[in-house]
């Protein structure tokens, strides 16, 4: 009998595999319908294989305008409307080729700073950790885990610049990121 999965759920993607990751758009079904995504956000994620949104999707009409560029997977953050908060699990876990990927909001964890969440949570599991919460861009190597966010493409808040994200991972050994702005 085989050994049992560390990661209920967890879904497995053939690499090479680009990217596209995203967190805290904060798009209303009003602001979604209106305004959309910043143009150069959509031309930035076009032809990425995956996107993957970090959480505060904030309403299923935004969730349907990445879905429109690429197969999304999505987590809860805490602004989602009920309905994608159903939806949504609170944390995912994958498999790249042969490295493993968890993806959460950060913002559950009691007294911790999504960084701290991300860490306390997922280091040591995984080899790449994907979290939001805070809109600071972070690509940082920890302890051969690299802990990514990718800041907000719409609400920069108290960062220099809007930002989001693109991991690519092929094998046997490679992964790397970077950021963009919208």
């Amino acid at each position: 009998m085989p050994a049992p999965e560390p990661f209920p759920g967890i879904e497995t993607f053939p690499t090479p595999i680009t990217v596209g990751v995203v967190a805290d758009t904060h798009l209303s079904a009003r602001a979604a319908a209106r305004a959309g995504l910043p143009a150069p956000l959509v031309e930035g994620l076009r032809g990425v294989d995956l996107i993957l949104h970090a959480g505060d999707v904030t309403s299923l009409e935004a969730l349907a305008l990445f879905e429109a560029l690429a197969p999304v997977r999505a987590v809860y953050g805490n602004n989602e409307d009920a309905a994608l908060h159903v939806r949504l699990p609170r944390i995912r876990y994958f498999r790249f080729g042969r490295f493993t990927a968890g993806l959460m909001h950060g913002h559950d964890v009691e007294r911790m700073t999504a960084r701290q969440a991300a860490e306390h949570t997922l280091s040591g599991r995984v080899d790449v950790a994907i979290f939001g919460h805070s809109h600071r861009p972070v690509c940082e190597w920890r302890e051969g885990t690299l802990f990514f966010n990718p800041g907000s493409p719409t609400q920069k808040r108290w960062e220099p610049r809007y930002s989001y994200g693109i991991i690519r991972f092929t094998d046997p050994s490679s992964r790397s990121c970077g950021f963009f702005e919208p």
